[in-house]
């Protein structure tokens, strides 16, 4: 692999939520400092060698912060801290307990694809936004 860009953002590349939640993040991450690849995709999969805490299983987001791994709803509040104002606010949730954020965020993860759907296939980025997009 690669060098690991410093923000990189793994997600559901089939997830209706996921796939609204990377369109926000890219459309509001005007500093252009997160990158995005698919928790299926060949990156997450080599990271995974690297970080075994990184899970298989696609009901959890992951975010690595320059070497460091946060999963689940510590990675929803990471990355939105790294957004501008208004959204950097919500990082001060991250002060509640860990079981409690979690248990929320595997609330969504159960119910997501009921809600949200499934998409046939994971995100293709537009030409603007390739550079934001690992395989």
């Amino acid at each position: 692999m690669t060098e690991l860009p410093p923000r990189l953002v793994l997600f559901d590349g089939v997830c209706g939520l996921c796939d609204r939640l990377v369109s926000f993040l890219v459309r509001v991450d005007r500093a252009r400092t997160l990158r995005y690849a698919p928790l299926q995709g060949e990156t997450a999969q080599a990271l995974r060698e690297r970080f075994p805490e990184i899970p298989a299983d696609l009901a959890s987001m992951a975010f690595i912060d320059h070497g460091r791994v946060y999963l689940r709803s510590r990675a929803v509040l990471r990355v939105l801290g790294h957004l501008g104002w208004p959204w950097r606010g919500f990082a001060i949730f991250s002060w509640l307990p860990l079981w409690l954020t979690d248990a929320g965020y595997r609330l969504v993860a159960r119910t997501r694809y009921g809600i949200f759907g499934k998409l046939d296939a994971c995100r293709l980025p537009n030409e603007e936004e390739k550079s934001l997009f690992l395989p």
